[in-house]
């Protein structure tokens, strides 16, 4: 199982409540099933959320934030522990060192950047860890279309198809993502064939 997840999510606070109450239950079920939560630490919008859901409910939270952030003055102090890092680069490179596997829940560019760089990564072979989208609200019904138009046209490879693992409800996502196998990364491939 997973001793640790990554979750990207979005630092802003959508009019619909329903966001922050799905962040904060994301935080409640990954501490009471054991599972260390790795974020962004910051402690507003869905990123604070997580957060406090996982400590309210005795888990670990790590934040890896970057120096500009802490000094903006919106980092949590609340995590079991916060990483500060220099940049954005290295605060992506922390969370595929300290987690097992990453779960995106509803956010906005920042969000999709965290998302994107994962599934390249999995496909450069640069990690072999489950890459997870929560498509609550059905939020993510149009990247998702997205991601199937471009493995259509070609530029998404086949063995690549699958990275994204992608479910509406975090218990079933979770599930997939513990049988996941990692693909064939393109550094393996024959050159001939790409």
């Amino acid at each position: 199982m997973f001793k640790r997840l990554a979750v990207y999510c979005g630092s802003a606070t959508p009019e619909d409540p329903r966001y922050v109450a799905l962040a904060r239950e994301v935080g409640q079920t990954l501490a009471r099933r054991g599972i260390g939560l790795v974020y962004g630490g910051g402690r507003l919008g869905l990123m604070g959320a997580v957060a406090n859901g996982a400590l309210e409910a005795g888990g670990e939270v790590i934040g890896v934030i970057p120096d500009a952030l802490v000094k903006a003055e919106v980092a949590n102090p609340d995590c079991t522990e916060l990483v500060v890092v220099a940049d954005m680069h290295q605060r992506k490179a922390a969370f595929t060192r300290l987690s097992d596997g990453f779960v995106t829940l509803p956010g906005g560019v920042g969000t999709m950047d965290e998302l994107w760089e994962a599934v390249s990564w999995s496909q450069l072979g640069y990690h072999a860890k489950p890459v997870g989208l929560l498509n609550a609200f059905g939020f993510y019904d149009k990247l998702i279309e997205f991601n199937h138009h471009m493995a259509a046209i070609g530029f998404v490879r086949p063995a690549h198809r699958g990275i994204i693992i992608a479910e509406a409800e975090l218990d079933l996502l979770l599930e997939r993502m513990a049988a996941h196998q990692a693909p064939t990364p393109i550094t393996a491939m024959d050159p001939a064939r790409l």
